[in-house]
């Protein structure tokens, strides 16, 4: 016994020792009113000091796993492992069968746990994170500080459902620079994008309910409508947005409880609404009061052009447009902040939907966000990221073209491009035929609603080098050229 015992380095010793001899215990190597050894004893047997003995039987103490006999030594407690003595109690649950269809179609649509493992040095289209390389540290860590030294013990503790009330007041100023009318609405801060959707689609959905989307759309929103059991119907989309002719079509044909868009550098396509197209797209909404939940995804990330109003900004004064809101793609996705922007009334049941899931988000996390926000870095990063991303978009686009015998390419800025390739061609076999070359892409039929996109892909380059770029778009033109016979 005690020959097992192997330091960690950068972990304190006496620590170390009193988790190893909890382990002993529990797994009944050591029973409950055995004598321990002696401090002098175990400094020797485990090659520790004699004072990280005496500090690790401190803590066996404290945490009930020892007692001492004034002048007698230190023992096991008497329960301490009674866990082994509950052995032959046990017994196995077949989980799987106990599992609901929530949980089953949860499951099957986790592309996470289906993906490729790619191995060591693969390049990889698949992200479309930002690049951890131009995180702003420095202002991160000066942020916390800052925040830290004036309410530093307020944070650490419970925070409120709604969130935290300065990043709420800044958020509404920049909402309002976008050109919101703030009057009548909110904001609830949430877990980033994903919770944000979820809870609106929780106040929403029926059971039996119907949404209108673009076609393709965002996967992660595909797979939350589907748990929350909408019935989806896609709208084709045109180069400057979706199809409004489709669009009216279906909404004159059908029954819907809300539509969900992504109008700014859309998630596959990379497409930008028009202002017109907007402005005709509100319009319909109105005409069929239909509810549209905007996800602002990446706007931030304009490479050329003019700015583009948000739908809940067409709106003006109406309050039929929910926002959902995140910095994810622009800052830090390590810091799960959030937002949804809505009616006040429509917040007001979102915010007990919240508390009820959640309690609330970390206070800590969007403390640190306001901070940095609030010390001016939004700007001065937004324009260094821009730079970096522009110039890999523009790299990206270029080898495409130089690569690629695509049909179609789309993507107006953010993070990717979206591939099209003519008709009966499978992106997934090309993806194949890449993989053993060492690139791999997201193959684009998991974008789509209905089913169809088997001869699209999706390449995000945030995080790819610019040798790696040239080198995996080539292996991918090639390998399509070759494929296409």
């Amino acid at each position: 016994m005690f020959k097992d015992f192997e330091l960690i380095a950068g972990r304190p010793v006496y620590i170390q020792v009193k988790d190893y001899m909890k382990r002993l215990i529990i797994k009944g190597a050591l029973q409950g009113g055995q004598k321990l050894p002696s401090t002098r004893e175990l400094s020797i047997l485990l090659k520790v000091s004699r004072n990280s003995i005496i500090a690790a039987y401190t803590g066996l103490e404290d945490d009930g796993f020892a007692y001492t006999v004034q002048g007698q030594g230190s023992y096991v407690a008497l329960e301490a492992n009674a866990s082994v003595n509950a052995a032959d109690s046990s017994w196995s649950m077949d989980w799987k069968a106990r599992m609901n269809g929530h949980a089953r179609l949860a499951e099957e649509l986790d592309i996470m746990k289906r993906g490729i493992r790619a191995a060591k040095g693969t390049i990889s289209f698949t992200s479309i994170a930002p690049d951890e390389s131009l995180f702003d540290l420095d202002n991160v860590k000066r942020a916390f500080m800052d925040r830290m030294s004036v309410e530093g013990n307020v944070l650490l503790n419970y925070g409120y459902a709604k969130g935290y009330k300065p990043l709420i007041d800044y958020l509404r100023q920049y909402m309002e620079h976008k050109g919101v009318d703030m009057k009548g609405k909110d904001i609830l801060i949430t877990n980033g994008f994903t919770e944000g959707f979820d809870i609106v689609l929780s106040a929403l959905s029926t059971g039996n309910s119907s949404v209108i989307c673009e076609n393709p759309t965002h996967h992660t929103a595909i797979k939350n409508l589907k748990l929350h059991g909408f019935d989806i119907t896609g709208i084709a989309m045109e180069r400057d947005g979706i199809h409004l002719g489709n669009l009216e079509q279906a909404l004159s044909e059908g029954s819907f409880d809300c539509a969900y868009l992504v109008p700014s550098y859309h998630n596959p396509t990379g497409i930008v609404m028009s202002p017109e197209k907007r402005q005709g797209l509100m319009k319909l909404m109105a005409n069929y009061k239909i509810p549209v939940i905007e996800d602002g995804f990446n706007e931030e990330l304009r490479y050329s052009g003019s700015h583009v109003a948000p739908l809940i900004a067409t709106a003006g004064a109406g309050n039929s447009v929910v926002y959902l809101g995140s910095f994810s793609k622009v800052l830090f996705p390590g810091l799960r902040v959030g937002w949804v922007l809505a009616d006040q009334e429509l917040i007001y049941y979102l915010e007990s939907i919240k508390r009820a899931r959640s309690i609330h988000t970390s206070t800590l996390d969007q403390s640190i966000l306001y901070q940095y926000l609030y010390n001016g870095n939004l700007e001065k990063y937004l324009k260094k990221a821009k730079a970096e991303y522009k110039r890999k978009y523009e790299l990206t686009l270029q080898c495409c073209k130089d690569y690629i015998p695509y049909t179609t390419l789309s993507g107006d800025g953010g993070l990717h491009l979206f591939v099209t390739f003519p008709e009966g061609f499978n992106t997934r076999v090309l993806l194949t035929a890449c993989l053993a070359q060492g690139v791999i892409f997201t193959a684009g039929d998991i974008f789509f609603t209905d089913g169809k996109g088997q001869h699209t892909l999706r390449l995000g380059f945030s995080r790819v080098a610019d040798e790696d770029i040239r080198k995996g778009i080539e292996i991918i033109g090639r390998t399509a050229r070759q494929l296409m016979g």
